[in-house]
């Protein structure tokens, strides 16, 4: 067989496999793509139960405006969360209840947050055994008006020293809460932020209420110092006790006079 054949038939049988390859891949079917199935979540089960719709300071009234029931996990259900299955007419039977302690926007109403609405308002914002005092103020001895129902103060006495032309001062109660100014227990709605008044009325346990009580009597005159709310937390540093004892002893008691300082213990 000639040489020029062989390479004819060759280039032939070449070509004609490369013809049989793209018909093969032409008409072959793409493979099946299986979609996984969408995955299932199960929601968890949910209760409806009364919460804030917005936020309330101590002595706000509740009604039906404030309040909403919310789908709450049945999970994440405690004792005390006022439910609608169980009160479905809670919302109508709260109206005009009292706050007794801050809520804010979306907090489950408890019934110790609350009081119902035939109790004095006073009396209804006192803790078990606390008493409610008032004091005179200006904007002097007042922190120029810039204490607040719920703040925090430190009382101080200023009295004359018998036979002295100075001044005896101290911190006769720490870390008091103010209840109210005048009749105003809550924030004004109109957001101002100082009250100017003529009382101030204080939580005080019985014992600070009969210091505060004798210190009316003797001081020329009860400061109320403003504390930072950083504060708050820290524990009452106790009273002066020894205006309790009628010895008239006491602890860290400066003089002011001409500018010096003089630590000493007053005298009836």
């Amino acid at each position: 067989m000639k040489p020029a054949r062989v390479i004819i038939m060759a280039v032939a049988v070449v070509a004609a496999g490369l013809a049989g390859y793209l018909a093969l891949n032409l008409t072959r079917q793409p493979a099946a793509v299986t979609e996984a199935p969408p995955a299932v979540v199960e929601k968890a089960p949910t209760v409806a139960i009364l919460v804030a719709k917005q936020s309330m300071p101590v002595g706000a009234r509740l009604n039906a405006d404030v309040l909403e029931w919310k789908g709450w996990p049945e999970d994440a259900l405690v004792e005390g969360l006022i439910r609608q299955d169980e009160r479905p007419e809670a919302i109508a039977e709260l109206d005009g209840s009292v706050v007794r302690l801050p809520m804010f926007i979306g907090e489950p109403v408890r019934g110790e947050k609350i009081v119902d609405s035939s109790a004095r308002v006073m009396s209804a914002l006192l803790p078990a055994g606390k008493r409610a005092i008032a004091t005179e103020i200006s904007v002097a001895t007042g922190a120029g008006g810039f204490i607040l129902p719920n703040d925090r103060v430190d009382v101080i006495m200023v009295r004359r020293a018998m036979g002295s032309e100075g001044f005896l001062t101290e911190v006769i109660l720490s870390n008091i809460r103010v209840l109210a100014i005048d009749q105003r227990i809550e924030e004004s709605p109109d957001g101002n932020r100082t009250a100017v008044g003529s009382t101030a009325t204080l939580e005080l346990s019985p014992e600070q209420a009969r210091i505060i009580a004798v210190a009316q009597q003797m001081a020329d005159r009860l400061t109320l110092s403003l504390r930072s709310v950083a504060d708050a937390q820290e524990p009452d540093a106790g009273g002066a006790d020894y205006l309790l004892n009628g010895d008239g002893t006491a602890a860290a008691i400066k003089v002011f006079r001409s500018g010096s300082v003089t630590d000493v213990t007053p005298t009836n």
